[in-house]
């Protein structure tokens, strides 16, 4: 697993709901069950503290870092994606923006990755479409200096036509039937009494693979999608085993957090309180 994808996950799906932030030596202990090594760890710290979404910080447990206001965004965003917090019905009103093309490739690369990753569908060089608005767009476009006009739109004709023109269902549909495969081989070595380390580093791959998906589906409304949407019955199957695999997995992060803090950590066994359906968000 990639270590600054990893850390995204890690802060978004645990530390976001812990004040997030934590010490460096809390961070390389909960990556290791997932294979992440103590010297990728910290190159990915530094490099997200560049890109600004991390920030030092001094903790109890020694130093640390913690979440920019930035990543906080981005979290909560992703956070209502993957477990679909925000169920709202759709009205029938498209999102257009209309933007500048900027003259580095580079820029018009992270441009196109930027509003894909938000959920829009690119129509021609400059012009995109989504069904609902993201507050993230603004700040895209502001750090790729790219001016935009927004409209409002309904359409006016097919709109199952204009879905299927703008996103690839049919290659999304198969991308689901085979996280779906993937998934159970996932989880299959926590169906027998597996220790809270194994139901982490499980359930850490089960939503670090789910997240992609943040890259792929924009969300669309169900009166958009086909009948019998795989993407539904693999939203099922992600829900269940999240649900089934955080209790263990809550306590092995706490178990880490408070070794690293200087307490008498609680024994990996226990735990206090009934955790939520998740700690917070994936990454993005």
């Amino acid at each position: 697993m990639n270590a600054r994808s990893a850390l995204f996950d890690l802060y978004g799906d645990h530390l976001r709901a812990r004040g997030g932030a934590a010490p460096v030596a809390a961070l390389v202990r909960l990556l290791a069950p997932l294979g992440v090594a103590a010297p990728a760890v910290r190159t990915a710290v530094s490099r997200m503290v560049r890109q600004g979404w991390l920030a030092p910080v001094r903790l109890a447990g020694g130093p640390g870092y913690t979440l920019t206001p930035r990543a906080v965004r981005r979290l909560d965003d992703a956070a209502t994606r993957i477990y679909r917090t925000r169920l709202e019905g759709w009205n029938g009103t498209w999102h257009l923006i209309i933007t500048t093309l900027p003259g580095e490739r580079s820029r018009r690369d992270r441009l196109r990755a930027g509003l894909t990753f938000l959920g829009y569908a690119q129509l021609d060089d400059a012009t995109w479409i989504g069904p609902r608005w993201s507050e993230e767009v603004d700040l895209l476009l502001e750090t790729e200096s790219v001016r935009a006009e927004r409209f409002l739109a309904r359409h006016d004709g097919d709109s199952l036509g204009l879905v299927r023109r703008a996103w690839d269902l049919e290659g999304l549909s198969r991308a689901y039937a085979r996280w779906l495969a993937e998934a159970e081989n996932m989880v299959a070595g926590t169906l027998d009494a597996p220790t809270d380390e194994q139901s982490f580093a499980a359930r850490s791959q089960l939503v670090h693979e789910w997240r992609k998906f943040l890259f792929l589906d924009p969300g669309l409304p169900q009166e958009l999608l086909p009948e019998q949407w795989t993407g539904g019955r693999a939203a099922d199957f992600f829900d269940a085993e999240n649900t089934r695999l955080l209790p263990a997995s809550t306590r092995f992060v706490d178990h880490c957090l408070t070794q690293h803090n200087g307490s008498a950590g609680r024994a990996p066994g226990d735990l206090s309180g009934n955790p939520s359906h998740h700690d917070g968000g994936s990454s993005a």
